[in-house]
């Protein structure tokens, strides 16, 4: 930390550098493997119950209520379940999300640094999903086609983001086919555009790329095939699949450039093309701005982004560094207001607060540092409106002060909660330092030195304008 504060730019480049552990994430399950358990977890609940339906139908009008019980007994104990129903865990499908959750949060709550975590945040909120579609992959997805990018090529990260699965079923390209496909022209269905229009206009090109209506309609041509395999194949369920029977065989043009039917490889040359546009550059290079500098960000510093992203073909890691060796980034004004997870993670990371992978677990401490259950830190995510992996729409959440300010007040009520789990020999003056140092003002250090108790000092350190901003 005193490394951070003496030479804030040279600890994010050294950062950059160096390799990040995966330990923390080595025992969760490939997103392949959480779909046929949750497929296999759902078919077992499924046939519990029709048991128990048939076991209560035919007995029926019986009088020996305690023979009906026996043989639903009997017969729902030759089913198998992956759900310990008599356990206090939570369900399979909660269980991977909270495992998958307490993981990312713990990463992120522990990284030395931290500015290549709020990498990885921001372009999972770039190429979002949502767990309300499918939650068994969603904590995988973001390891296996964010993580593993995010200082690679835009070209790798967006080639594994738009043929992941999770990618797949949440915009709905699992149920799109050419209607001259063999599948269209047999089942009478067509073309879903939701991905094709999803990557040009949000993940990719930007609203004002150049792209037409025509241009989405070809794309999604081109994406029929792009499928998976259903979880319930008990070998390779939910992994991706090209059905060639769902893809409609033509050559297609996008953005005025023809591309020969080739399979699978087809939407592949569309997405590198995509990959290396000077729209693209424009619009990740406002983004990444937006993000990390301004709500309106400075014309220079998105020059700079847009001339690396171009000159380097969207390596990341060299788009990072241009991002904090710019002059433009680092304006005394802390112009940013930090987004209700960023804040909540900034709050545990102060406290030196650990997360508990298992729900069923109580909050208390270990070490005389508190740990607090998933659970708890999943509702104060969904409290301050940033349920985690659970956004509004295919846009993501929003990045500007307009759509948060309202909520800052839910703050308080979360420090106020969370400062009851603190040590009792914690001192919120030591805290300041740590947190805020030279950027704490006169008037922050006397608001927390005079607070009444140690609760309220925490709450009013971490809801100072030096800490609500960045």
């Amino acid at each position: 930390m005193a490394t951070l504060a003496a030479d804030p730019r040279g600890a994010l480049l050294a950062e950059l550098e160096r390799s990040r552990p995966a330990a923390t994430f080595a025992d969760l399950p490939a997103s392949a493997q959480a779909a046929r358990d949750i497929s296999d977890f759902r078919a077992e609940e499924q046939a519990r119950k029709k048991l128990a339906q048939r076991s209560q139908k035919e007995n029926e009008g019986k009088d020996a209520s305690a023979t009906m019980a026996d043989t639903a007994s009997m017969r729902m104990a030759a089913v198998p379940t992956s759900g310990k129903p008599d356990s206090k865990e939570p369900p399979l499908p909660q269980r991977i999300f909270q495992d998958e959750a307490a993981a990312r949060m713990d990463f992120a709550v522990n990284a030395n640094v931290g500015f290549v975590e709020r990498l990885v945040w921001f372009w999972s909120n770039h190429f979002c999903i949502s767990a309300d579609k499918d939650s068994a992959m969603v904590g995988a997805y973001e390891r296996e086609a964010i993580r593993a990018h995010v200082l690679g090529r835009f070209g790798e990260m967006l080639a594994a983001v738009e043929s992941h699965p999770a990618m797949l079923v949440y915009l709905d390209n699992v149920q799109s086919m050419g209607a001259d496909s063999i599948a269209g022209i047999t089942r009478d269905k067509g073309l879903n555009e939701n991905l094709a229009r999803e990557i040009l206009e949000l993940h990719t090109l930007g609203v004002r790329g150049g792209y037409t209506q025509t241009d989405v309609m070809s794309f999604a041509k081109v994406l029929t095939g792009w499928t998976w395999i259903d979880p319930s194949e008990p070998e390779h369920g939910g992994e991706f699949l090209f059905n060639k029977r769902l893809h409609e065989p033509d050559d297609e043009v996008v953005l005025g450039k023809t591309y020969a039917d080739a399979g699978v490889e087809q939407g592949r040359a569309v997405l590198a093309d995509l990959a290396q546009h000077p729209a693209t550059a424009q619009h990740i290079a406002e983004k990444l701005a937006r993000h990390f500098v301004a709500d309106n960000p400075p014309p220079s510093l998105v020059a700079k982004l847009a001339r690396t992203f171009k000159d380097t073909g969207g390596n990341l890691k060299e788009l990072a560094k241009t991002l904090v060796t710019a002059d433009e980034a680092w304006t005394p004004q802390r112009a940013k207001l930090k987004m209700p997870g960023e804040w909540l993670v900034g709050v545990l990371r102060l406290a030196q607060a650990r997360v508990q992978v298992s729900n069923a677990a109580p909050d208390g401490r270990q070490g005389g540092a508190p740990w607090l259950n998933i659970g708890r830190v999943l509702n104060f995510q969904a409290v301050l409106g940033q349920p985690l992996w659970r956004p509004p729409a295919p846009n993501g959440f929003p990045d500007t002060e307009a759509a948060w300010i309202e909520g800052v007040p839910r703050r308080l009520d979360v420090a106020n909660d969370f400062a009851a789990h603190l040590p009792g020999d914690v001192d919120p003056l030591e805290l300041l330092e740590l947190g805020l140092g030279p950027l704490a003002s006169a008037e922050t250090r006397q608001a927390v030195a005079r607070a009444e108790s140690r609760t309220q000092a925490f709450a009013l350190l971490v809801m100072t304008p030096e800490y609500l901003r960045r």
